[in-house]
Parts: structure tokens; sequence; C-alpha cells
């Protein structure tokens, strides 16, 4: 399928040729085997050791949807890398972040992000966020074979849906299953402290800059009872990752600004370390 320029200058037919909208679906029939559900795994004994990614939160406010992760990956009970990168941009209007085995969800998501592109160019229209959501669910349940072998990708995927001007979340299982999401999701090993935190602190009125500060304390409250979820690092000066999606578009929070609302957060908990927190926000 690989287009040779040198002897004729033309494409293969496999790019001349009419067909589905989806380049999942291209793969799948010109050349099946570049698809990540497709390869062929060695047989193993016991769980594959490889670097796996935690933890991920989301919120809605009024106007958008905050997407947030830390920079914490392990193998094990080791620390494989202390600022992996696990939220992307999906398109304009929508962001993924990743949970699960590091080196698979990140090629789904290069591909999901192409999956999004190759459509627009040929239906010179966008999905609607529902559709994205859908294609998202199919690329994970082509992933199931892996899953079984410990070699699992579980997301989030948020966005800012036009047609209702409002923020949406979905989260996943292994199988490809989904589920919207309603103000506020934790997907990950330090999900079930994340989304505590987040139960005390949400509200539904919430401004931009709160629900920015509260999936960082919800981080931090992850970070302080699961060992495999990084807090923010001021010695190192490595922060959670947030971004933000409005009907402006995908926007990632600078460092600097991260930086202020990380450190806020410390410096409450120093002064309350068992007080309430609701005062944050």
């Amino acid at each position: 399928m690989e287009a040779i320029t040198r002897s004729t200058g033309r494409l293969p037919a496999a790019f001349l040729t009419p067909g589905s909208s989806s380049f999942v679906d291209f793969l799948s029939e010109h050349q099946p085997e570049m698809l990540p559900g497709n390869r062929q795994l060695p047989p193993v004994q016991g769980v594959v050791q490889a670097p796996h990614g935690t933890t991920i939160v989301a919120t809605t406010f009024p106007g958008g949807v905050v997407l947030a992760g830390d920079r914490r990956a392990t193998m094990g009970n080791v620390i494989a890398q202390r600022d992996i990168e696990k939220v992307f941009p999906a398109d304009e209007h929508s962001a993924v972040g990743i949970a699960g085995t590091a080196g698979l969800a990140v090629e789904m998501v290069k591909l999901f992000q192409l999956e999004l592109e190759h459509f627009e160019k040929v239906e010179g229209a966008q999905l609607s966020l529902e559709g994205k959501a859908n294609r998202l669910s199919t690329m994970i349940r082509s992933n199931l074979g892996m899953a079984m072998q410990g070699l699992a990708v579980v997301p989030l995927f948020v966005g800012y849906d036009v047609d209702r001007a409002r923020g949406r979340i979905f989260s996943y299982d292994v199988t490809g299953g989904r589920s919207e999401e309603h103000g506020y999701a934790a997907t990950g090993s330090g999900s079930t402290f994340a989304r505590g935190s987040m139960k005390k602190l949400y509200r539904d009125d919430l401004t931009e800059e709160q629900a920015t500060t509260l999936v960082v304390q919800a981080l931090y409250d992850a970070a302080d009872d699961d060992s495999a979820t990084g807090g923010p690092d001021v010695a190192r000066r490595i922060y959670p990752i947030v971004t933000v999606i409005t009907d402006d578009g995908f926007r990632r929070l600078t460092e600097a600004q991260i930086s202020d609302v990380a450190r806020a957060v410390l410096e409450r908990r120093m002064e309350q370390p068992d007080g309430p927190r609701a005062s944050l926000l």
C-alpha cells in the first residue's frame, strides 16, 4: 500500500478507490496488520510488565469542560517515568486522557486523531461529539485481545458539544462500553480517591478557575492515597497537565498557570491538613 512515487509518480489504487470515511476501516481493508489490536503477541505467562499511566480526572462547568492528568507512569512497583503526558487534544473541540498501558494508549490516541481528521477531510464536516465518542468506543473494543493479556487502555473522552452548547464527559471500560458522566469523572488506579474528592467539591456553577482548582485538588488527593499517582512535584517543577475546552476550542494551561494553582493547593493543605477543603473553591 506504500506510495512509490519514484517509478510512476502515482498513488496506489487503494488511495484512489472510494470507500468509508473511517480511516480505521481503510486500514482494516488494505493493511490490517497496522492496527494495534491485530498484532500478534507472543505467548506469555502472567501479566505483561509495561509502563502504565494513571490518573485522569475531568469536570464540567458552565461553558465548557476541564480535563487533567497526573504525570507519573509506573511499571509494577517501580516509577517508570515522572513526567509522562497523558492528556491530548483529539481535535479542536475534544480531548482524550489516557489510563492503562502507556505505549498502546498513546498509539491509540494518535490513530483516533487521524480518524477524526480523515473523516473531516472526506466528508467536509466534523463528526458530532456523540459520533466521536462512538468511534473511540470501537477502537477500544478492537484492543480487547491485548486487554485480556494485561495491556488495557481505559481513557476519558471529553469535549464541548457545539450543538448542545455545553461540555460533556464520556468514560469507557476495557470492552469499549461507553458511559456519559455528569458533572465529573475519573479513571485510573487513583480514580476512587479522586472521585471522592470531586464529589465533595463539585458544584454545577463552578467558574473555569474553580474547575481548574478542583481537578488539581482531586489529583493531589489521589496521590495522597495511591502510590501510582504522582502529585504536584514542586522540587522538579513537574505539575499536572490541565486542559480546558470551550466554544473557543481546546486550550492547555501553561506551566506557570498550573504552578500557581498547585502551590495554592499545597499551601492550603499545609495550613489545614485535616480541615475542610470546600473553601478552596
